[in-house]
């Protein structure tokens, strides 16, 4: 669910926690990302704000981000104004989805002043924007000019106003149950309990909603009107211990999770509308909660967007390819009947003596066939006989040639395709800054980006991904083509083993052995390990390769990551995220 105003309450005062406390650091490790480090009395805090459509929110986080090593404008801005700053106090508007930090701090004339941050989590229309006292706007992390919204636009200079409130609703933390009651009641339409309270709600999910309404008719939709006396004391009951644990904090953040362990939403309140389809996880915190349900999610946001140039290199380079191979299949296909014209050659030069310049047709009969019927071949009346054998000669080792070239071009894109697809599935679990500056070296190497992208740049060596299985074995996993390359053929001995998904783009998996014989258990971890970093981690029933180092071989002139090896055993695994986080060597 995204993160509605009853859930801000909450995030709320969590963060007035941190009242007090001062500035001690602003990073920005994304476009329309900011955290603010804190330091207090009562200790550190980094505020996380996002604003992005697909997840905003604010909250406290412990999640490791890494940051780019230019900070970008907006982040200088803010270091700026709010260096040292003190967060004085934080302020919602009833229940709507906007939260409000004042900072003390001082300005160029040393004079105290405060700036005030004003978080706004409203979908794609979310935004973070510091307003000076007067509410004059200083900037914003998303300028919204007047071709954008004519209604409200966001630019420096301009005074800050609320965005325009939707239709009068109830706020739960101000109004009795009862007024909630008689505001469902004031309509005498026919719909859904579930979709009134949302309607007469402010800051109220879809997913509280329904908590509402199923716990008030016990799992049957209803109507307002449809509610007998004892489930209209139930809806009442509800509404007032719901308000009454929001108001004083005793509201519990929970996750639920699907058989697997996947998220599936969150909330402040016990959701059992869903039966036993989930489970409950209980959190200490809202950050750690919402840190929990987003952290993997944000981390490939983070990448996609620092990415986004190679994505769409890779995007138009397999176009391109997939676009030249479908010619190259179409001519192919044409070239099939060349035997028909080495065929008709000799028939003609069987049968020259019975045909005469300026001739536009030969009948012959065809000795290839049995029973020798007769074939009728076009000629050409400009040329002689002789001139049309041979014709008829050149087409057929055109076509042949054609074949022979054909085949060794298509191979080829085959290959190349192979490995910008290795290349997408690498970028695409890409994790850090450090791994995207060696994919894109490598596509430089390798003639797809331009060279003097790197000039004068010294080359980061990344280590491989290192693991250990849980009968000690080291397991190393490559990041890159490039590193999948050396890992495989340099650094690895012959008795090691080494671990590929089949037919599938994917890291290089080794197993070092120090001429141990390797169980069984190491052995499938590894394979899982294997299936985990390929593009088929969400996937099941995964086949994997496993070999001796000593039978992989690099073809001359091949890819980098692009290996050849016959003689080996396929193991088919289901890959397993928490494994790998597991047994990861950090």
């Amino acid at each position: 669910m995204p993160l509605d105003g009853a859930m801000l309450s909450q995030v709320k005062q969590e963060i007035e926690t941190a009242v007090g406390a001062r500035v001690d650091r602003i990073t920005q490790p994304g476009r329309e990302e900011l955290i603010v480090a804190l330091r207090g009395r009562q200790g550190a805090y980094r505020l996380l704000i996002l604003v992005n459509a697909a997840s905003p929110r604010v909250h406290f986080t412990r999640a490791a981000v890494e940051n780019p090593k230019t900070p970008p404008m907006f982040c200088m801005l803010m270091r700026k104004l709010l260096g040292s700053a003190q967060l004085t106090e934080v302020r919602q508007a009833g229940l709507d989805r906007i939260l409000e930090l004042d900072f003390d701090t001082i300005d160029e004339l040393g004079d105290h002043v405060t700036l005030t941050l004003c978080v706004e989590i409203m979908g794609r229309h979310s935004n973070l924007i510091i307003r000076r006292p007067d509410g004059k706007i200083v900037d914003s992390i998303k300028r919204i000019d007047t071709s954008m919204s004519s209604v409200r636009p966001i630019l420096p200079g301009l005074t800050y106003t609320l965005p325009p409130a939707p239709a009068e609703k109830l706020n739960l933390l101000e109004a009795s149950a009862d007024a909630v009651i008689e505001k469902l009641r004031s309509e005498p339409r026919q719909i859904e309990l579930s979709r009134r309270l949302q309607e007469c709600l402010q800051g109220v999910s879809p997913l509280l909603c329904r908590e509402i309404a199923s716990f008030a008719a016990r799992g049957v939709e209803k109507t307002v009107f449809e509610l007998t006396p004892e489930e209209t004391d139930r809806l009442r009951f509800y509404l007032e211990t719901l308000t009454d644990n929001m108001k004083q904090g005793r509201c519990t953040p929970m996750m639920l999770v699907d058989e697997s362990g996947k998220p599936k939403d969150f909330s402040f309140v016990e959701i059992r509308q869903y039966g036993d389809r989930y489970t409950a996880r209980e959190f200490s915190t809202y950050g750690e909660l919402l840190d929990a349900f987003y952290s993997e999610k944000d981390a490939a946001d983070r990448m996609r967007q620092r990415s986004l140039d190679l994505q769409k290199l890779l995007a138009a380079t397999q176009e391109r390819i997939a676009r030249r191979l479908d010619n190259q299949h179409r001519e192919l296909e044409e070239s099939a009947d060349r035997e028909k014209y080495k065929i008709y050659g000799d028939l003609l030069a069987t049968n020259m003596y019975s045909i005469q310049k300026g001739d536009r047709r030969a009948v012959v009969q065809n000795y290839y066939e049995e029973g020798y019927p007769e074939v009728e071949i076009q000629l050409d009346p400009r040329l002689t006989p002789n001139q049309n054998v041979q014709k008829y000669y050149n087409e057929y080792r055109k076509r042949d040639t054609a074949e022979k070239k054909l085949r060794e071009q298509i191979a080829s894109g085959e290959a190349e395709l192979a490995y910008i697809e290795s290349v997408s599935d690498l970028l695409a679990r890409a994790q850090t800054d450090a791994d995207l500056t060696a994919i894109r070296r490598e596509l430089s190497q390798e003639g797809y980006l331009k060279h003097y992208a790197f000039k004068g740049k010294k080359e980061e060596k990344l280590p491989p991904l290192r693991f250990e299985s849980d009968d000690g074995f080291t397991i190393l996993v490559g990041r890159n083509n490039v590193q999948n390359d050396r890992l495989t053929l340099r650094e690895s001995r012959g008795n090691d083993i080494w671990f590929h998904t089949q037919k599938i783009p994917g890291s290089h998996v080794i197993v070092v052995t120090e001429g141990r014989e390797v169980p069984n258990r190491t052995l499938e971890q590894a394979c899982i390990l294997a299936a985990t970093h390929s593009q088929a981690a969400e996937s099941a029933k995964v086949p994997v390769d496993y070999t001796q180092v000593r039978y992989v071989k690099k073809p001359n002139g091949a890819k980098p990551g692009m290996v050849i090896y016959e003689t080996y055993q396929t193991a088919i695994v289901n890959p397993d995220k928490e494994l790998s986080e597991r047994l990861r060597v950090k």
